[in-house]
C-alpha cells in the first residue's frame, strides 16, 4: 500500500463519492490502458488527448479513485459512490502528490543530471546502493515533469534510498523536479551540448543543470565533474565533491585498462582497482560517482565493487551484441550528443582484438543552428585507427565532409537510405570487426543493428 483515500483527503479537500470507508491505494497511474491494482487514476491533459475521457477504461483496469480537474464535467453515468478528488490542474496535483509522498516515506534521495551519462550513472548508483539498502530508482527515461513524480509514487513505503534521474530541455525544468524530489545528494555528470538549441550555449546548459541544487539544503552533497571548468569555477552553498581525472580534484581517478567488456580504474586516494562492465574512459568517471555515493553511505568496498560488476545497464547504451558471421556490434542508438559520440569513437579506437573498426553515425538532434558546426566537430575524434566511416541523416553528412578535409586514410561514405547503408556493411560482417552504431534516438539506428544480426 502507498497510502489511503483518507490520507488523500488531507491533501485534496474537495471531493465527491463515498469516502466514509478508507480505501487502500496500491498504485498511481496516468495511463488508462495499463492495468492497476487498487489504483489512483490521474487523468492528464495533453495537446491531443484528455485523460478524463478514459475514466471508465481506468476503472475497468483497476482504478478505485481518481483525481479530477475541476473544469472538466463528470460523466453522468459515473457511479456516484466512486471517490473523486477535485483539483485545479491534474499535472500540478500529480507533482504535489509526489512531493508530499516523498516527504511521507522520507528516503535518502540521490538526484542525477547531466548532458551525458546520467542514465548510466543512475544505473551504477542504483546497483551499488541496493547492495545494502532497499532501493527504488527511475526506470527507463522517466526523468521529466511527469516521469519523475510517477517514479516517486511508485516507491514502496519501505524504500530507504530513492535514485532519481532528472532530465530537461530548457530552463526552470530541473528547478521543478528538484523542488519535488528534495535531493540529499546530487550528481552532475558533465556539461555537453544536448539541448543547446534551446539553451544557447554550454554555459546556458550548465546553468540549467545547476538548478538541481535549488531543492537541496546546506547539508546536501553535490558531486560534479571536476574536469569541467563550467562546473568548477563556481561557489556552491553546500558540500562539494569534485571528481575527475585531473589531479587537483577532491577525488581523482586513473584509468588502468579498457576492453570491449569492461573498464578498470582506481581512485588515487586508495590502493584498490574497480571494474565496471562497460567500455570507455567516461564510464570510469560515471562509476567513480557511484563509488563516492557508496562511500558517503558507508557501503562496504566489497559491496561497492559487487554493485558495479552487477550493474543492469539500460539497453541501447553502448550495448555489445553479436552480429552475423561473428561480427561485434556496439548498439549505442539510444541517444547522442557531440560529446558522447566522440567519447564512443575514442572507446572504439582503443579496443584491442579487432582488425577493422567501423563507425556508423547518424544525426544528433536538438542542436539548432549549431548543427553543422557540432556535427563537424565529431570528425576530430576520427583518425587512422578507424577503418570505415558510414553516415546517414540530414546533418551527419557534415562528419564525412570534415573527415575529407582532414585527409584521414579511411573508407568513408554518406548514405541517403538505411537500406543502402546496411547493404554496404555486408563485407564487414566478420569476427575481426567491430561496428559502432550511434545516433539520436529518433534516427532509429536499432533497425540497422537488427538487420546485421
Amino acid at each position: 500500500m502507498l497510502f489511503t483515500t483518507q490520507w488523500l483527503q488531507k491533501l485534496f479537500k474537495k471531493t465527491r463519492g463515498d469516502l466514509q470507508q478508507s480505501i487502500d491505494i496500491h498504485q498511481v497511474t496516468t495511463d488508462s490502458r495499463e492495468p492497476s491494482y487498487q489504483g489512483l487514476f490521474i487523468p492528464l491533459i495533453g495537446e491531443h488527448f484528455d485523460g478524463h475521457q478514459f475514466i471508465f477504461d481506468a476503472i475497468e483496469r483497476g482504478a478505485v479513485a481518481a483525481l479530477w480537474q475541476g473544469d472538466r464535467p463528470l460523466p453522468d453515468t459515473l457511479n456516484p459512490s466512486f471517490p473523486i478528488f477535485y483539483v485545479d490542474d491534474t499535472l500540478v496535483a500529480l507533482q504535489e502528490l509526489a512531493a508530499t509522498y516523498r516527504q511521507l516515506v522520507d528516503p535518502i534521495v540521490i538526484g542525477i543530471t547531466g548532458s551525458n551519462g546520467k542514465t548510466t550513472t543512475k544505473d551504477l548508483v542504483t546497483s551499488v546502493v541496493q547492495t545494502q539498502f532497499q532501493t527504488h530508482a527511475t526506470e527507463g527515461n522517466f526523468n521529466n515533469h511527469i516521469g519523475l513524480p510517477l517514479t516517486i509514487l511508485g516507491m514502496p513505503r519501505h524504500t530507504e534510498i530513492l535514485v532519481l534521474e532528472m532530465g530537461m530541455n530548457n530552463y526552470n525544468e530541473i528547478n521543478r523536479l528538484t523542488d519535488i524530489a528534495r535531493p540529499d545528494y546530487a550528481i552532475i555528470t558533465n556539461i555537453g551540448e544536448s539541448h543547446i538549441e534551446f539553451l544557447g550555449s554550454r554555459a546556458g546548459i550548465a546553468q540549467a543543470k545547476l538548478e538541481i541544487i535549488h531543492g537541496m539544503d546546506q547539508q546536501g552533497v553535490l558531486i560534479i565533474d571536476g574536469d569541467d571548468p563550467l562546473l568548477t569555477e563556481k561557489n556552491y552553498p553546500l558540500h562539494l565533491i569534485r571528481c575527475g581525472f585531473q589531479l587537483d580534484n577532491d577525488v581523482s581517478l586513473k584509468l588502468k585498462s579498457i576492453s570491449i567488456a569492461q573498464t578498470v580504474f582506481h581512485l588515487l586516494d586508495e590502493d584498490r582497482l574497480y571494474t565496471v562492465p562497460l567500455a570507455g574512459k567516461h564510464h570510469a568517471k560515471n562509476a567513480a560517482f557511484a563509488v563516492i555515493i557508496g562511500r558517503k553511505l558507508n557501503i562496504s568496498v566489497e559491496n561497492i565493487q559487487k554493485g558495479l560488476e552487477q550493474c543492469n545497464h539500460t539497453g541501447m547504451r553502448f550495448e555489445t551484441v553479436m552480429g552475423r558471421n561473428g561480427v561485434t556490434i556496439i548498439n549505442d542508438a539510444y541517444n547522442a550528443s557531440p560529446t558522447s559520440m566522440k567519447a564512443a569513437i575514442e572507446v572504439v579506437k582503443h579496443l584491442n582484438g579487432f582488425k577493422h573498426k567501423v563507425l556508423v553515425l547518424g544525426d544528433i538532434f536538438e542542436l539548432g543552428h549549431y548543427a553543422e558546426e557540432l556535427h563537424r566537430s565529431v570528425a576530430s575524434a576520427i583518425d587512422a585507427h578507424i577503418t570505415v566511416l558510414f553516415t546517414y541523416g540530414k546533418h551527419a553528412k557534415h562528419i564525412v565532409e570534415a573527415v575529407d578535409e582532414q585527409l584521414v586514410n579511411l573508407n568513408r561514405q554518406h548514405f541517403t537510405s538505411q537500406e543502402e547503408l546496411t547493404k554496404a556493411l555486408e563485407p564487414y560482417l566478420k569476427p575481426d570487426t567491430v561496428i559502432l552504431c550511434k545516433a539520436s534516438r529518433g534516427m532509429q539506428f536499432e533497425t540497422i543493428v537488427h538487420a546485421l544480426q
